[in-house]
């Protein structure tokens, strides 16, 4: 232990005087995902309360030909903006982006309003445009919402009720709670708090295996009487200190950085307190096994720093790919799931998250098939380091 401890120190110390990577390990990796994360999340909530609440500024031509829908839709919080268009001006206003919805009542329209007729009204848009939707769909609601209103009083005119032509009545019961609906935002939360932990050790694990073989410091390092696995183990040990710092700062910074978004607003809640973050900071922790000795394991048999940094970038795409897996086809928590490193973390944090009831058995299982794949690894690890070949 004395000599793992010593190999351990001595990587440590090292890359504590790398101040450029410690940094970029340490502050910029933890904490640009997180605040990058709550910045988008609060931009896209504050525009989507702005919209809700802010007039739909709607040109219509036509207004004197339908009097009530213009009041309707005003009442509905509506801007009328009164035109003269024909259809090719209006198809212009929507190519050029001047308008995002054009509303066209023909001259015939209250003649068949009259006469018991569908009357026929024109919405223009460009459903191609993605900055439109929002509007595009704000006034196509309203437009059925005064459709069924004029429905139901023609029937009411002929004495017939209007709740005949609605046989079945659906009632919504939504079951879900504030913590649960705020999943659907914070759902991707997971794959910056891996991306970040694994960053956290990328630089030692590709400088303790690559860097050294490149610098030369590896030949007379191997050349000392201690056993080559408590070298690896040492290494590796210190790949685990730098990852466990980064996630500390990582869900550190989202603790914080999520009390400032919005989601009140939208009847969401986040449920990612101390409490919740330090469960998961545990939850996480064998995950640190696992990221540190298979980037070391990758790490030992490149030629080179550039090439080491090369395969490791795309190893570190691996832990995330099943978190969007889960995200894909809503995955539930399962014994047979929790086998799986990653996921597993995922599926448990989410239900932490949640706060959803969640079998012990669970993170139980996670916990330890994590840990047994992390010593695996590191196993090979030292397995690779025996090799003659680990000089280049």
């Amino acid at each position: 232990m004395g000599q793992i401890f010593t190999v351990f120190r001595k990587e440590v110390t090292d890359n504590l005087r790398d101040r450029r990577t410690l940094m970029s390990a340490l502050l910029f990796g933890p904490l640009f995902g997180p605040l990058l994360f709550a910045g988008m999340i609060s931009l896209t909530l504050e525009r989507s309360i702005g919209e809700s609440v802010e007039a739909l500024r709607l040109p219509v031509s036509g207004v004197d030909n339908a009097p009530s829908l213009v009041q309707f839709l005003k009442q509905n919080n509506v801007d009328i903006v009164g035109l003269s268009l024909t259809m090719e001006q209006a198809r212009e206003l929507i190519d050029a982006g001047t308008e995002d919805v054009v509303l066209i009542v023909p001259d015939g329209y209250g003649e068949a309003l009259r006469a018991g007729k569908p009357a026929v009204v024109q919405l223009v848009s460009d459903n191609a445009n993605s900055n439109a939707t929002k509007s595009i769909r704000r006034a196509e609601r309203l437009l059925r919402a005064y459709e069924r209103q004029l429905g139901a009083l023609r029937l009411l005119a002929r004495g017939v009720n209007p709740s005949l032509i609605n046989p079945i009545a659906v009632e919504d019961v939504d079951v879900s709670t504030p913590t649960g609906r705020s999943i659907i935002l914070l759902g991707m939360m997971n794959y910056f708090i891996i991306f970040s932990m694994l960053m956290g050790g990328l630089y030692l694990a590709t400088d303790t295996t690559a860097g050294e073989r490149e610098r030369g410091s590896l030949e007379p390092l191997l050349t000392l009487p201690v056993e080559r696995w408590r070298l690896i183990v040492g290494k590796v040990l210190a790949t685990c200190l730098f990852m466990v710092l980064s996630l500390a700062i990582s869900l550190l910074a989202f603790s914080l950085s999520l009390s400032f978004v919005p989601l009140a607003e939208v009847g969401m809640a986040s449920n990612f307190g101390p409490a919740v973050a330090a469960r998961i900071f545990l939850v996480m922790l064998p995950f640190a096994l696992v990221g540190a000795a298979g980037m070391t394991a990758v790490a030992s048999f490149t030629k080179s720093y550039k090439e080491a940094q090369t395969y490791l970038q795309v190893l570190m795409l691996v832990p995330t790919l099943p978190i969007i897996v889960a995200a894909l086809f809503t995955l539930k928590p399962t014994l047979p799931l929790m086998l799986v490193p990653s996921l597993s973390q995922h599926l448990v944090i989410t239900g932490l998250m949640k706060a959803d009831p969640l079998a012990m058995v669970f993170v139980v299982v996670s916990f330890t098939s994590t840990l047994v794949i992390g010593l695996l690894l590191l196993g090979l690890a030292a397995r690779l380091y025996r090799r003659e070949g680990i000089l280049g």
